[in-house]
């Protein structure tokens, strides 16, 4: 294990769900626990097995840590292993405090060209790498994204990486679509009470084709069923957002086009992805961060967040340092 001194931790949807309703599905809150998975931070000690970190070495952190090495570890999906240990998932404490101590192989060394806001920033776009994999999107790809939340964005950001030679993107919000736009979509659709078919049709007329790919972010009912709908025949829908646990589908419809639907649980082997992309200045992750307070401010913080202000609420954790 290493012990860290926090630097920047980001604030996640999930973070304010648990704030405000003790549960998000089976996980429900019994005890105190301290809330935040999406950080960086400073290795101030290191334990006797640790010999890839030092003391003074910036890392970015994976909440994700299997307790033991079970058939998913095994094949590579460490993620689904269920009795894995998960940053502010009950009952795990997360690490939005000053110090915490984490697994040294899921603490990431960030390159000096790569800053603590960015490092906690892997975490949301790893969401975005694991989705798009998932997904299948390729060279020339055309992809429909739902939902322009920070999740949708780092879709966008992913797919276009991927060779996505086209994105459309939809929300409710017109800000939200502006930042999609500054991410790289190429196309994005306001939505205001079409029916989901209609959706699909304007995503359509839109890319010049049905997307090969769509990647659902929101979790409404509404917007799952316009991405059954949109995605054309033989492609692949990837749920990314959760919002009820029973949804009304039209199945049918993408059975019989062979339209595949794929679920993702966080994600697994994207934090060296990341760094590379992030390392190289391949991807640019800047434009998310839109708020930042300091720890003592995080109530604040959570409150900005709630109401859905800008885009990502970063806390900084560390009073001595004044650099992102």
């Amino acid at each position: 294990e290493v012990l860290l001194r926090m630097h920047s931790v980001g604030i996640c949807g999930s973070d304010v769900h648990y704030w405000q309703h003790g549960q998000i599905g089976d996980f429900v809150v019994k005890d105190p626990m301290v809330l935040g998975h999406e950080a960086s931070g400073t290795v101030i000690k290191v334990g006797s097995g640790v010999t890839h970190l030092k003391p003074g070495d910036r890392v970015a952190i994976e909440p994700g840590v299997p307790r033991e090495m079970d058939e998913f570890c095994k094949t590579g999906r460490y993620n689904l292993s269920p009795t894995l240990f998960f940053c502010a998932t009950p009952p795990d404490d997360g690490n939005l405090c000053r110090y915490y101590k984490h697994h040294a192989s899921y603490c990431y060394k960030l390159p000096d060209n790569v800053t603590f806001e960015e490092g906690a920033l892997i975490e949301p776009l790893s969401v975005g790498i694991h989705a798009c994999k998932r997904g299948g999107v390729t060279l020339g790809s055309r992809v429909f994204v739902s939902g322009s939340g920070p999740i949708g964005l780092v879709n966008v950001l992913v797919a276009k990486m991927m060779g996505a030679a086209a994105v459309v993107i939809t929300d409710l919000s017109a800000s939200r679509l502006q930042k999609a736009k500054e991410v790289g979509a190429d196309f994005t659709i306001q939505v205001k009470n079409e029916s989901p078919q209609e959706v699909a049709s304007k995503v359509e007329s839109l890319l010049g084709c049905m997307p090969e790919v769509t990647v659902e972010c929101t979790g409404v009912q509404a917007c799952i069923q316009a991405g059954i709908y949109a995605t054309r025949s033989g492609g692949t829908l990837v749920l990314v957002g959760l919002g009820p646990d029973m949804v009304t589908v039209p199945i049918v419809n993408a059975a019989v086009r062979e339209v595949d639907i794929r679920g993702i649980f966080r994600y697994c082997n994207t934090w060296p992805v990341a760094i590379s992309l992030l390392a190289s200045k391949r991807i640019n992750l800047k434009p998310l961060v839109t708020h930042r307070f300091p720890l003592e401010k995080a109530l604040e913080a959570f409150e900005t967040t709630k109401r859905g202000e800008g885009v990502k609420v970063m806390l900084k954790c560390d009073p001595t340092d004044q650099n992102p």
